[in-house]
């Protein structure tokens, strides 16, 4: 039972990248599904969430009309759009189990985006 995610890298300003959260070893479409991000020397807080219904909840204002997140229950996966990318953003991008994940729920491994010109 594990998530994966990948698709990180680094980006100058204004860039994109889209992250993948796949999940193996359970079925997806019975979480919500959340991507945390966890900048250098902050704590981990959440970005984004898609719950079984596929409704959308944003934890960051700033993040509005440029990431997209979206599931695919018949791959297992979920998907993070991130566009027009700030330094801001720069931190390690983790995904998991539920929109407010704590220690207990199913983590990704974290996949490291960097954001600078």
């Amino acid at each position: 039972v594990q998530l994966q995610a990948s698709g990180g890298g680094s980006v100058r300003p204004g860039g994109s990248l889209r992250l993948s959260c796949v999940a193996s070893g359970f079925a997806l479409n019975y979480y919500d599904i959340g991507w945390f991000r966890q900048a250098p020397g902050a704590a981990r807080a959440g970005v984004i969430c898609i719950t079984k219904s596929h409704t959308v909840k944003y934890f960051v204002d700033s993040v509005k009309g440029r990431f997209t997140i979206a599931r695919d229950d018949g791959k297992n996966t979920v998907t993070l759009q991130m566009n027009n990318l700030k330094p801001e953003d720069t931190a390690v991008y983790y995904c998991a189990a539920d929109c407010h994940a704590n220690e207990h729920d199913i983590w990704g491994q974290g996949t490291q985006v960097t954001v600078s010109s």
